[in-house]
């Protein structure tokens, strides 16, 4: 079990830590029924904190910020010598977390993307995970909404009985998702973007090899290239120039640089 603690990326405070260890501090947060933020990033998330200093605040309040990217993995590497055996893949992780849920007799929660996806992804991990009971799913609105509608959306949640919920609204509306529920619902509350749509079969996981040389963004890049290029043709080659500034100490990224947010976005 590995956990090094958070590490400073670009001013974004990421947990040097591995699957073991994660997934021991989700589950033991559910079993004492204690509210507990947790993200995947990859590069698109950090530089999400990096360039919105109120989003970079939310991140640094986060109780887990997982390196769910290689580049983020080897930036942890690289910096602070973490030397992490492998990235905290967020699918990978949902089904790790799903399968100690199980054998702990915690039910779990699905919030946001599209009914057909959800349902589909809740047959697809009764299938894989023996046991796992799923309180209860409801699928995004795609729009802002009021705060009588968040009120209905946390008693929904908490009168299903889960005890760990799962968040895929992809980021960053994920992320401002579980900070701005997480002072409602005493659990885990998990950002896990895409695997909702990995794990239900509507988009296809890059090949291994692809991921494990940082290349899986391509392999998304070609399946929705509209929707990501942007993200990837600017960001990528922005963070390995600032990673390679912090790592030659010729600019400091702060974390306590971050401002508080005035008010909620309402994201639903």
């Amino acid at each position: 079990m590995i956990n090094h603690g958070k590490k400073n990326i670009l001013g974004v405070l990421v947990d040097a830590v591995d699957y073991e260890s994660a997934v021991d501090r989700i589950i033991k947060a559910a079993i004492s029924n204690n509210s507990f933020s947790t993200s995947a990033l990859a590069v698109h998330g950090v530089m999400t904190g990096v360039h919105d200093s109120v989003h970079r605040y939310r991140l640094n309040t986060f109780d887990l910020l997982l390196p769910d990217g290689q580049p983020i993995r080897w930036a942890l590497d690289i910096l602070h010598k973490a030397n992490l055996p492998d990235r905290v893949y967020g699918p990978t992780l949902m089904l790790k977390i799903c399968e100690r849920a199980a054998k702990e007799n915690l039910s779990i929660y699905f919030y946001g993307s599209r009914q057909e996806v959800i349902d589909a992804l809740a047959s697809e991990l009764r299938r894989k995970v023996s046991g796992l009971t799923i309180a209860g799913k409801q699928p995004s609105t795609y729009s802002k909404i009021s705060p009588n509608e968040k009120l209905e959306v946390i008693n929904m949640i908490k009168e299903s009985g889960a005890a760990i919920t799962f968040v895929g609204l992809g980021c960053p509306r994920q992320e401002v998702w579980v900070y701005e529920y997480r002072d409602y619902l005493s659990m885990p509350l998990i950002a896990v973007g895409a695997a909702f749509d990995f794990h239900a079969g509507f988009l296809s996981q890059a090949p291994p090899f692809l991921q494990n040389i940082g290349l899986e963004w391509f392999y998304r890049l070609l399946q929705e290239p509209k929707r990501l290029w942007k993200r990837y043709v600017f960001l990528n080659p922005e963070y390995l120039f600032l990673i390679f500034l912090q790592m030659i100490n010729l600019k400091h990224f702060d974390p306590m640089s971050g401002i508080a947010p005035t008010q909620e976005l309402g994201y639903g």
